[in-house]
């Protein structure tokens, strides 16, 4: 293999397929970088056997891309990194020398770093499912910002750690929840294609820090074992979480006894001057609500208390209710509307959060039980 590409280029490429890469796998070929020069082209893989990342650079003006020797090699990402960063030419060749000893160069540094054996990679099926669909960029975007946030850290119920992807007569429902809070998008979505799969939100936190970046459109592929994300010169490929998603559309109440109108930002801000103040690790909010004012407090033996009049209005018998405060306010800050509507059933069952400049959106949020 010996091609030359513009230093820069070949960088920003090789920092997209290091996404998919775990500085720390216990196994040694998974911390690489898979480069193949065939065709006129580079393909630049990385995976770390749950996500895998292929980038393609086809020789253009920009790239200057020219290869002279097809082949390929793997190289070590952290070490591949620093060299392709430190060389000291816009242009810069890539060779393989002996075996797997590559050699880099630039106008006067040249680095030589032992590479690894290609045959030892795993193969990775790249193949498209026949099933896909096109979304517009944008509004994969706002669904991962909208629900990843809510899944599970914990993999002791593994399918909570990602988001429920649900496309059925022409609606996809998208819903994410860690048994304590849940957070829902539901859109309408015109397609002959149907079905139910959840994803990683490790995943999907990758497709919008990468793939999302730099398309308008994007096309998602899938079948019962992974799901794809493909824009036009890159693809995106996860597993999929075994097991059933549950049923959550018997957690969302119907009908709701009280309801409080408050500015997005002040709660947002009201509950943030209160994160300090924790008991047990967890900041405890507790919410006095009646038709004539309404109150948050945070309280803990060991640190103190604080104590704010919400300009809010709440409609209802008198309510006292306390909550987990960083799952409110995340809840809160997913929402897109200026005026958020919180609407309660009793004091120690689920509400929700919503807003009416945006109705596709619902955020779910137990209570937590306190001895005031």
């Amino acid at each position: 293999m010996n091609f030359s590409v513009n230093k820069n280029e070949f960088f920003n490429n090789l920092q997209i397929a290091d996404h998919a890469i775990s500085s720390n796998s216990p196994q040694p070929i998974l911390r690489g970088i898979l480069i193949s020069a065939k065709e006129g082209q580079l393909t630049l893989t990385g995976s770390d056997a749950d996500i895998s990342i292929q980038k393609i650079m086809k020789a253009d003006e920009k790239n200057q891309l020219n290869i002279s020797e097809e082949g390929s090699i793997l190289i070590d990402a952290q070490y591949l990194m620093q060299i392709v960063k430190k060389l000291d030419s816009e242009i810069i060749s890539i060779e393989i020398i002996d075996g797997s000893l590559t050699k880099f160069s630039g106008s006067s540094v040249v680095f030589k770093i032992n590479g690894m054996n290609t045959d030892d990679y795993p193969t990775i099926d790249f193949s498209k499912p026949m099933n896909s669909i096109k979304m517009d960029a944008a509004v994969l975007s706002d669904i991962i910002d909208q629900t990843a946030f809510a899944t599970s850290l914990k993999e002791t119920r593994p399918v909570l750690t990602g988001v429920n992807f649900n496309l059925n007569k022409d609606q996809l429902n998208c819903t994410a929840t860690d048994s304590y809070r849940l957070a829902k998008k539901t859109i309408e979505f015109k397609s002959d294609v149907s079905f139910n799969i959840t994803i990683p939100s490790k995943s999907l936190n990758e497709v919008r820090g990468t793939i999302l970046m730099n398309t308008k459109e994007i096309e998602i592929a899938q079948n019962d074992k992974k799901a794809q994300f493909w824009s036009e010169d890159m693809v995106l490929q996860t597993r999929l979480l075994d097991g059933g998603y549950p049923e959550t559309e018997r957690l969302i109440p119907s009908e709701f006894s009280y309801t409080m109108k408050i500015s997005r930002e002040d709660l947002i801000h009201a509950i943030d001057r209160t994160t300090f103040i924790k008991n047990d690790n967890m900041t405890i909010n507790r919410l006095q609500c009646s038709s004539d004012e309404v109150i948050l407090t945070n309280k803990s033996q060991e640190i103190g208390e604080s104590h704010e009049n919400l300009n809010a209005v709440f409609t209802g018998e008198p309510l006292d209710i306390s909550f987990s405060g960083t799952y409110v306010m995340d809840a809160a800050k997913a929402l897109r509307g200026s005026e958020i509507i919180v609407k309660f059933t009793g004091e120690m069952k689920p509400f929700i959060l919503s807003c009416d400049e945006d109705t596709t959106i619902l955020q779910l949020v137990l209570p937590v039980r306190t001895y005031n």
